[in-house]
């Protein structure tokens, strides 16, 4: 792994700046030879006052947070950390903004050719890296810490850069795209923050995104991905009709893909999804979904007795545990439901019995 810290101007950054991201053609600079936004980046997402709190920076001479740029095999750059703060420059000096400096409201050319230069020898601190796929991957979780933070699958995007991860962004990762169209009801997250290509990569790949990333790195189409995400969705339209907010963010890809073979009538599962989200024990209202589907409560986070009924549990049993007849002091018992919740069992003070470990372990496994 190399790593070189460089001394970047302005003037050398903002040569050749373009923005063709209309056409997602990207945003260059730096001559050409910097790709500031590449295809598979997230939108500017830097607000009015973080922009300008930018170029603040600049004028005053003042140091700003260092900047992360790949060089590839070409020998030219793509810029990894830093990109909200190099479009807040480029964009000033290319007149598509207007900054209060001395009191005064101006934009770039409304400058004085000293205080122009006064910008763009500005010198920022520019670290280039190079080396493999699994150097810069660790590398760059290690200095993923400034600025606007560089997402898990925005890092990996870096790494596995090519024709499939472009088309993957289409569908996956802008604002109003394809996946969000049709499954917006379903996932959480924001699409231009790599939320949606996360998921589905990790439900497509068993969770070896990179492995699969890698794998398709220079294919000229994500069409498998596409499909098999369409292939969720529509199961998840098929069995579950009613829309409701807690099937935002359940992870559907692993549920299609344990049982999608599995034979379910759907109004049996809308009736019991009805009735579950009425239950006043079951706190993890999403996990409704997965239970209707295996059965494991585990899914459900059931309610618990509390230290008062736990207390007075313990105390009317006289520290006996009802099932071995053994005393144990409070902390070494555990309350139970006499009743369990799936026979209607609730969780009150009538329905709790303090069990020792061994016991309950053991009618917990019948």
């Amino acid at each position: 792994m190399k790593i070189e810290l460089n001394q970047v101007t302005i003037r050398e950054l903002v040569e050749g700046y373009a923005d063709n991201s209309a056409t997602e053609e990207g945003i260059v600079g730096y001559g050409g030879q910097l790709n500031i936004r590449p295809k598979y980046q997230r939108e500017f997402v830097y607000d009015e006052r973080k922009r300008n709190a930018v170029m603040d920076t600049v004028w005053k001479g003042f140091p700003l947070n260092v900047m992360y740029w790949v060089r590839n095999e070409e020998g030219n750059y793509e810029l990894l950390d830093g990109q909200q703060r190099t479009i807040s420059i480029c964009q000033y000096v290319w007149g598509e903004y207007l900054m209060l400096f001395d009191d005064k409201l101006l934009g770039f050319d409304n400058l004085t050719v000293e205080q122009q230069d006064r910008i763009l020898d500005y010198e920022l601190q520019v670290y280039i890296c190079e080396g493999t796929a699994d150097e810069q991957l660790n590398w760059f979780r290690i200095i993923n810490i400034a600025g606007e933070r560089l997402t898990d699958q925005e890092l990996r995007n870096a790494i596995y850069s090519g024709p499939w991860i472009t088309q993957a962004k289409r569908r996956f990762s802008k604002t109003g795209c394809v996946a969000y169209h049709m499954g917006s009801d379903y996932m959480s997250g924001s699409p231009i923050r790599q939320a949606y290509l996360e998921s589905v990569l990790k439900w497509i790949s068993g969770g070896k995104i990179e492995e699969y990333m890698a794998l398709h790195q220079y294919d000229t189409d994500c069409d498998e991905l596409w499909q098999y995400y369409q292939d969720v969705i529509h199961w998840v339209q098929t069995h579950f009709t009613e829309k409701r907010k807690e099937m935002k963010g359940v992870q559907w890809g692993e549920m299609y893909n344990k049982h999608r073979d599995d034979s379910f009538k759907e109004t049996e599962l809308r009736e019991r999804v009805h009735q579950l989200m009425m239950d006043g024990e079951i706190k993890n209202k999403p996990g409704i979904y997965w239970y209707v589907m295996d059965g494991n409560e585990q899914h459900l986070d059931l309610r618990t007795f509390d230290e008062k009924i736990r207390r007075e549990t313990y105390e009317r049993q006289r520290g006996k545990c009802p099932i071995c007849g053994e005393h144990f002091e409070f902390y070494e018992m555990h309350a139970d439901h006499i009743k369990p919740w799936c026979k209607g069992g609730r969780t009150v003070a009538e329905n709790c019995q303090m069990l020792c470990r061994k016991c309950n372990q053991e009618k917990g496994g019948k």
